[in-house]
Parts: C-alpha cells; sequence; structure tokens
C-alpha cells in the first residue's frame, strides 16, 4: 500500500509582542479605571518620544551603517595578542559594540571553544549589555550627556574589572573548565535584544562605502527598519509607565526609599534593578522618572548598571554557555561594580 501521507512544513507560529499589548493595554485600563487620565498620558508619552525622536533618528542610522559595512568584524581584534591586551580591547569593544546580548553568543562560543580567555570573554560580556551607541544617543537625549558619559566610562570599567579579576584567578577551582557541554540556545525575541538586531554579521572585510553593493544595501534598510521598529515601540512603552509613575507614584516614597546620601539607597537599587528593569532602552524613561520624583543621582547609576547586565536577555547569554559557578561569578563582578559606579556618580554628580 502506497504511503500518502505526506510531511507538511511547520506551521508559522505567531508569536505576541508583549510589549505591544502592554503599550494598548495601558490606556484600555486607564479607560475602564481612570478615563480623565486616558489622553493625558498618551499626549505625555508621545511628546517624549517626539522629543527624542533625533537621537533615536541618530542612533538607527548608525547601527545601521555598522551593520551594513561589516564593521563589526573589527570587533574580533580585540581578542587577539596577549591576555591583558586583549581584555582592555575587550572591555571597550563591548562598550562600545551595536551587539545585543543574545547576538554574541555565537560569537563568544566559538572564542571559548578554541580557547579564548575566560578573562577577555568576561569583560566583553560585561561591558556588552550597557552601553551601545543607541543607548548612548538615548541616554544622552533623556538624562543628559553627563550621565551617559558616565555610564559608558563604568561599563568600560566595570569589563576591565571582571577581566582582570578573572585573568588574577583563571587557576581556581571557580574558573576552571568554564563551558557547558550543552549547546547554546538562542533567546533572542522582539522584546529582549537590544537595539543591535538585525542582519547577520559579514564575515567578510569591512567595506565603509557599503551602498555600492546591492546586499549592504539591503542589509541597511532592514537594519534601519527592525531597529525603528523596536527603538519606538520600546521607548513608547517606557513614556507611557513614567507618566504613570509621575501621576501615581508618591514623591515623598520614592525620595525616602531611594534618596538621601550613602550606600543605603545604591545598594538597594543594585537589588532591584534586576527585577524592575524592563529593557536597556524602557529603563531610561523609567529612571528619568524616578530622578525628578527624588532618587539620588548614585541610586540611578546604581539601578542602570545592576539591571542592564542581571536583565534577562544579558543573564541568559551568559547562562546559556558557562557553568552556573561562573554565572554566579559574572553575577556577583557585576553586583560590585553597580555598587562602586553608584558611589562614585553619587560624589561626582
Amino acid at each position: 500500500m502506497a504511503e500518502t501521507t505526506q510531511t507538511q512544513p511547520p506551521a508559522r507560529r505567531w508569536r505576541i509582542d508583549k510589549a505591544w499589548v502592554a503599550i494598548l493595554a495601558i490606556p484600555a485600563g486607564l479607560t475602564l479605571f481612570a478615563p480623565q487620565e486616558v489622553w493625558p498620558t498618551i499626549t505625555f508619552a508621545l511628546s517624549a518620544l517626539m522629543h527624542t525622536a533625533p537621537f533615536i533618528l541618530f542612533a538607527i542610522l548608525a547601527v545601521a551603517y555598522l551593520k551594513a559595512t561589516g564593521a563589526e568584524n573589527l570587533l574580533a581584534r580585540a581578542f587577539e595578542g596577549r591576555e591583558a591586551r586583549m581584555i582592555v580591547l575587550a572591555a571597550f569593544a563591548g562598550g562600545l559594540s551595536p551587539f545585543c546580548s543574545c547576538e554574541v553568543i555565537p560569537f563568544i562560543a566559538a572564542l571559548l571553544a578554541v580557547g579564548a580567555p575566560l578573562g577577555a570573554v568576561m569583560a566583553f560580556w560585561l561591558s556588552s549589555p550597557l552601553m551601545d551607541p543607541a543607548m548612548f544617543a538615548i541616554t544622552a537625549g533623556t538624562l543628559g550627556t553627563g550621565f551617559a558619559v558616565a555610564k559608558t566610562f563604568a561599563a568600560v570599567s566595570i569589563g576591565l574589572f571582571g577581566g582582570f579579576t578573572v585573568k588574577a584567578m583563571a587557576k581556581s577551582a571557580l574558573f576552571a573548565d568554564p563551558l557547558k557541554n550543552a549547546p547554546a540556545p538562542a533567546c533572542c525575541s522582539s522584546s529582549g535584544c537590544g537595539a543591535g538586531s538585525g542582519a547577520d554579521v559579514y564575515s567578510g572585510e569591512v567595506q565603509w562605502r557599503f551602498w555600492t553593493d546591492r546586499t549592504r544595501r539591503a542589509s541597511f534598510r532592514s537594519t534601519a527598519f527592525e531597529n525603528a521598529l523596536f527603538l519606538s515601540k520600546w521607548l513608547l512603552l517606557a513614556y507611557m509607565i513614567e507618566a504613570l509613575m509621575l501621576r501615581y507614584v508618591p514623591a515623598d516614597l520614592v525620595a525616602q526609599v531611594l534618596g538621601g546620601t550613602g550606600i543605603g539607597p545604591i545598594l538597594l537599587a543594585a537589588l532591584v534593578g534586576a527585577p524592575a528593569y524592563l529593557n536597556g532602552y524602557a529603563a531610561v524613561p523609567m529612571v528619568a522618572a524616578l530622578l525628578d520624583q527624588g532618587m539620588s543621582n548614585g541610586a540611578a547609576m546604581s539601578f542602570v548598571i545592576a539591571g542592564g547586565v542581571s536583565c534577562i536577555p544579558a543573564a541568559v547569554a551568559v547562562w546559556a554557555l558557562v557553568k552556573p559557578r561562573v554565572f554566579a561569578a559574572y553575577l556577583g563582578l557585576a553586583m560590585v561594580g553597580a555598587i562602586v559606579s553608584g558611589l562614585v556618580w553619587g560624589t561626582v554628580a
């Protein structure tokens, strides 16, 4: 009897974008419980988004250009040469590159597999989720250039601190045989990756005049579109949340818990950074609202550093590749860096 069944292609799975659901849910909920707040919330969010639009446009074009030219290949050079030099270059590359945390998993897995020092990889891992060109532009536009520069400096410094700490303890049981045997799963999603997502990284040489190549032009267009959608979505949601926080969260409560001086508010901000952290871009307006309500400068810096490193996309990128003890060290180094960064920024700001 002939086989009558045929293998059917898998049905396309539609993924619900939680960010867009939340954007629609906020005015819907206000319509039911506080209808007088619907229009003020929407106008506040749209006005704030338009105010940030020049920075968003710059970020979109900058990341698309890096993708289309293949300039990200320059990142690989950070992992060549002596280990100390590798750590320094990896920390700077992580803090300045447009990669999202999940996007670097294949890159980092290959480096670890061929024996790249864990110190250099850790330096990159710690600094990469904290800053990139798009995040710098949006942070500068919302929180000021000073805060953006300070966060960039903190990202690179934490990368250096983590890298050289791992180098010094490389022969200890903590960092011996760090890799998991299982293959790394993909973790990127529409709500998890940073603004660096888009076309695949080119394996060839950098071509600065990308517009002469049809494939690279297509890469530029697709990357620009994806980043425009990504940033607009998350910032619109963030500005809506900011409007709700300004309206419903008592300023004196924020000032009492996260204001003032000393290590207390900074330590608390670092501890609550992970569960409260939506996304590296969405967190910026949230921090702006908290600062307006009395959050100390040091606590704000501690919050964005701890939350950036320990948020789900960044954490999954590390968990996917290394053993739990190395993952715990990653979180520990990040927390120490966040607290120190908060103390320093609270003093100089």
